[in-house]
């Protein structure tokens, strides 16, 4: 009888633990990662990458630094342009999202593997196959290898800004509704559900929304940072975003793209339309403990709370469904009208508690 199996595209290390950083240069001697010579181009930003550049370059004789100006297509471009006159054995990519989705689209571009260290936790794409990067006619998702190394100092995540880890929060909750999206259209258009890729994300979400800890509690942080790396490794599983992207981020590209101006972080916004989401496919109780949940960590649950009126938020809800074009979720299922939306929410807003 034939054992069949398949290969999970994951990181061949993932240190997630106070001091971690201390060993970084132990992680990149790893031949699996980088050969003898030590050849690295690292990418980092012009505030706290800088600041670590002066901690770790004694560390790192072989590293060449480059300084990366934004989070856009042509900042990845320049990057990758640059790294191609050097030999590197791989790229690191030390910072936040921005700068770990250019350090991604640049390795792939340049054929290298790429080590992300993350110095915050506000979304789950530091381990994704996907590199998210402005551009001319907006905001564009694309495809690139999973690092083959991620590395997240709890120490450094504790002295970055709250705002960071709560957009996190919002992030790995709002699994929990995509997961529930993926299932619907399961049920209503046959869609296939990848079981190992919806059970690592809702394990991942689920994990932190009853973690009993806080923001800065290292046992939180160590749970909420592996649900994110392993939201990332599931959509690697799955082949796309389907275990972290539903009715949640739908909500969160209307509000970016209605709004651009005003837009409140990643999280915050998933996070509040997850809620909402779980709300409108009648999970009455699991929303009230979602809504809760994010309430403790100091999440928003109410559109007002971000600085948006009820009308504005009916008006993003309306819109959603046109940010992902063949995406079937709770959205698409109900398709409410505006008195519709209206109408739910105000029921949302009392149960919820308001």
């Amino acid at each position: 009888m034939p054992v069949l199996t398949r290969l999970i595209p994951s990181p061949v290390v993932v240190d997630i633990r106070p001091g971690a950083l201390n060993d970084l240069a132990g992680v990149l001697a790893d031949q699996r990662i980088c050969s003898s010579t030590g050849k690295l181009a690292i990418a980092i930003s012009g505030g706290s990458g800088a600041v670590l550049r002066g901690r770790l370059s004694p560390s790192l004789p072989g590293a060449e630094w480059f300084e990366v100006g934004g989070g856009t297509l042509d900042d990845a471009i320049k990057l990758a342009d640059a790294m191609k006159k050097g030999r590197y054995d791989a790229v690191v990519g030390l910072g936040g999202g921005k700068i770990i989705d250019c350090a991604k689209f640049a390795a792939a571009r340049v054929g290298l593997p790429l080590v992300a260290v993350a110095t915050n936790l506000s979304h789950d794409g530091l381990c994704s196959p996907v590199a998210t990067l402005d551009n001319d006619a907006g905001r564009g998702s694309y495809g690139v290898p999973n690092p083959i190394a991620v590395v997240i100092d709890l120490d450094v995540i504790r002295e970055a800004p709250v705002r960071f880890v709560r957009s996190g929060i919002g992030d790995a909750l709002s699994n929990i509704s995509a997961i529930r999206d993926w299932e619907l259209a399961a049920r209503e258009r046959g869609e296939d559900i990848d079981g190992l890729a919806a059970a690592m994300a809702r394990q991942a979400g689920e994990a932190v929304l009853r973690h009993p800890g806080g923001v800065g509690d290292d046992g939180f942080l160590q749970v909420l940072a592996e649900g994110l790396v392993l939201t990332g490794i599931a959509m690697s599983v799955s082949g796309d975003s389907r275990p972290a992207s539903g009715a949640c981020h739908e909500i969160n590209h209307a509000f970016d793209l209605l709004f651009p101006k005003r837009a409140a972080s990643h999280g915050e916004q998933c996070g509040l339309g997850a809620a909402f989401a779980m709300h409108l496919r009648g999970a009455r109780d699991e929303a009230a403990f979602m809504a809760e949940v994010l309430r403790r960590h100091g999440l928003p649950v109410l559109p007002e709370e971000i600085g948006f009126t009820v009308d504005e938020f009916v008006q993003v809800v309306e819109y959603a469904p046109q940010t992902r074009p063949g995406r079937y979720t709770i959205l698409e299922h109900l398709n409410l009208n505006t008195d519709q939306i209206k109408d739910a929410y105000a029921d949302y807003a009392k149960a919820i508690g308001s």
